[in-house]
C-alpha cells in the first residue's frame, strides 16, 4: 500500500512515521511550501510590548516566531496538540493546547485570560483560517495578527508523484487543508493525471478539504471526526478497513 502525503516538509515527518508502522509507504509531496515573512522580526518586535500572550494557529506559526525572535516568556495558547509540541520544541514553557480548531482556542483563551491584561499576539500567515481576531474581540481581546509566513503553494506535481499517479500505484492520498485539497485538483487536472484518483481514498482533516477535492473523482473520501492527527489517522484506518487492507480489487 501507498499513500500521498501533501503537507509541507516541515509538518510531515509524524505522519509519514505513523503511515509506516502502518505498514503503509509514504510518498511526500509538499503542495505547500513554507516561507518567512521578510518583515516578519520587525512587525513581531513591534507587536510584542504589552502583550499577555501568544497565539498560534499553526505549528509553522510556532517555528517562524522562534525565527523572528527570543521570546519565549509569553505563555502561548495553541490551536491543537501538534501546535502545542512545536510551541514547547521552540521553547516557550508554558503552553496550551485547545485541542481543536480556531473557535476552540477562543473559547480556551476567553476561559483562561482577561481582556484588560494587555493585547495577544497572533503569529499567523497571510492567510488564515477561521477568524480568531473577531471571536476574541467579541470577548474584549485586542488581538494584534502579525504575518510571520506565508504558504506558497506548488506550481507542478513532483516527477516521482506524477508517475505514481498515472501508473496507479497510490492508494491513498491524505489532505489537511483546503488549499492544498484545491492545489492538488489544480496540479493533477493540469499534469493530465486528474482522472487517476478514482481508485485512490482521500482522507482529509474536515467537511471543508472534503468539499475542495470534489472536482475529482474518488474511490471514497474518509472525514476525520476532529480537526487533529490522531483523528485524521483513525480516518485512514476506516479507509484501509473498508478496502480490505488491500491496495487493488
Amino acid at each position: 500500500m501507498r499513500a500521498l502525503v501533501t503537507r509541507p516538509r516541515e509538518d510531515a515527518a509524524g505522519l509519514m512515521a505513523a503511515l509506516t508502522a502502518r505498514g503503509i509507504e509514504p510518498l511526500l509531496e509538499p503542495l505547500l511550501r513554507i516561507a518567512l515573512a521578510p518583515d516578519g522580526r520587525e512587525a513581531l518586535a513591534g507587536a510584542l510590548p504589552g502583550a499577555q500572550a501568544v497565539l498560534f494557529t499553526s505549528a509553522n506559526g510556532a517555528r517562524a516566531f522562534a525565527t523572528s525572535s527570543v521570546r519565549r516568556d509569553l505563555p502561548a495558547f495553541a490551536v491543537g496538540d501538534a501546535t502545542a509540541r512545536a510551541a514547547r520544541d521552540a521553547g516557550f514553557a508554558r503552553v496550551e493546547s485547545a485541542g481543536g480548531d480556531v473557535h476552540a482556542l477562543a473559547v480556551l483563551v476567553a476561559q483562561r485570560l482577561k481582556p484588560e491584561a494587555g493585547p495577544l499576539v497572533h503569529a499567523a500567515a497571510s492567510a488564515v483560517a477561521g477568524d480568531l481576531g473577531s471571536d476574541l474581540a467579541r470577548a474584549g481581546f485586542v488581538v494584534r495578527r502579525v504575518r510571520l509566513y506565508d504558504a506558497v503553494a506548488a506550481t507542478s506535481l513532483g516527477a516521482e508523484s506524477h508517475a505514481a499517479l498515472a501508473a496507479d500505484v497510490i492508494d491513498y492520498a491524505i489532505f489537511f487543508s483546503p488549499r492544498t485539497a484545491e492545489t492538488f485538483v489544480t496540479l493533477t487536472h493540469a499534469a493530465g493525471v486528474g482522472d487517476r484518483t478514482a481508485a485512490i481514498s482521500a482522507v482529509v482533516l474536515s467537511p471543508a478539504v472534503a468539499a475542495a477535492l470534489r472536482p475529482l473523482n474518488w474511490r471514497r473520501i474518509e472525514i476525520a471526526t476532529a480537526p487533529n492527527e490522531t483523528a485524521l489517522l483513525d480516518a485512514l484506518d476506516r479507509a484501509v478497513a473498508a478496502r480490505g487492507g488491500n491496495r487493488r480489487e
